[in-house]
């Protein structure tokens, strides 16, 4: 009887069926995601592919598919011996040290300002980060009146006071870097104050008063528990406004072209001109190989610093 019972049909496992409402449901889950997943591969796998061959190969915008020459490294060794290049870089550093560090100090200090020392708090966070939400072009053209080298109410203020020979601003290649740089700084600052001021929220306020029972000056509880405590938000801002400074574009195209004299141009504003303007996409496509080099190498740095001081 046992021998029988264990040899009826009914003894035997059931075969596992595939498609089971588990698998049913990842289905479905993946065909919600192939258009994201073809669009990421068709707009960003193979662009990065096809960008890297391009940096490798000489190709008129003008002559199609078919006037790509494979050249090897020519691009990159013209490149480095490229002047314009060199300049544009050496102007990418530069407004980065002024367009990242400097509104990165000024923002925390007004950001502890508003939230301690100020009334109309809202106003201010508002009036602060107008300039951030509004066009940089209509920015950027308020500004050029601004800095307009006769008629400009900047230069009208300097010469009321005794300064005869005021800069001219975007129109001296002394100056030029400096005022757009001052522009984009000038916009950005709300934001940087807003996230700060968001940092300055989850900083509580038994840490202010125990130093203040202990005898702490405003100066010591800003060095030793504001500043230390707002870490990861300075990083954060540190990092994305450093991948921006490399990335500008818009504003230095429509104040000064890069001049006068290459005075202003930068690695992006190059990428535009041999590509856009000279139609050599080969070239254009290894200074954005440099340029993604740069980023990703600073970025890797910053982030090693950074975990390096959170041990």
């Amino acid at each position: 009887m046992d021998v029988a019972k264990q040899t009826t049909p009914d003894s035997f496992p059931k075969p596992r069926k595939f498609w089971t409402p588990q698998r049913k449901e990842a289905l479905v889950g993946w065909l919600f995601l192939v258009p994201e997943i073809v669009g990421m591969l068709l707009l960003n796998v193979f662009a990065l592919g096809f960008s890297l061959y391009l940096s490798l190969s000489s190709w008129d915008l003008l002559s199609g598919v078919k006037g790509i020459k494979f050249i090897g490294l020519d691009n990159y060794i013209r490149m480095f011996n490229d002047p314009t290049i060199l300049q544009a870089l050496k102007n990418n550093l530069i407004y980065t040290i002024f367009t990242v560090p400097v509104p990165i100090a000024i923002a925390l200090v007004l950001a502890v300002l508003i939230q301690s020392r100020v009334y109309l708090k809202d106003y201010f966070k508002v009036a602060f980060f107008i300039p951030y939400i509004s066009s940089i072009i209509a920015v950027a053209a308020v500004w050029s009146a601004l800095f307009h080298p006769s008629l400009g109410p900047i230069n009208q203020f300097l010469m009321d006071i005794g300064i005869s020979n005021p800069p001219k601003w975007l129109a001296d290649p002394k100056t030029s870097l400096l005022s757009v740089a001052i522009i984009s700084a000038w916009a950005g600052l709300g934001y940087t104050i807003i996230i700060y001021l968001a940092g300055l929220t989850n900083i509580s306020e038994e840490l202010y008063e125990a130093a203040e029972i202990d005898g702490a000056t405003a100066l010591q509880k800003f060095f030793k528990i504001t500043i230390p405590l707002l870490r990861p938000t300075t990083f954060f801002l540190f990092i994305t406004m450093l991948i921006g400074s490399f990335k500008v574009f818009d504003i230095v195209s429509f104040l000064t072209e890069g001049g006068p004299n290459n005075s202003s141009t930068v690695l992006v504003y190059r990428i535009y001109e041999e590509g856009f303007k000279f139609y050599n996409m080969g070239y254009a496509s290894a200074i954005s190989w440099l340029l993604f080099a740069i980023i990703g190498l600073v970025t890797a740095l910053t982030w090693k610093m950074r975990q390096e001081d959170a041990l």
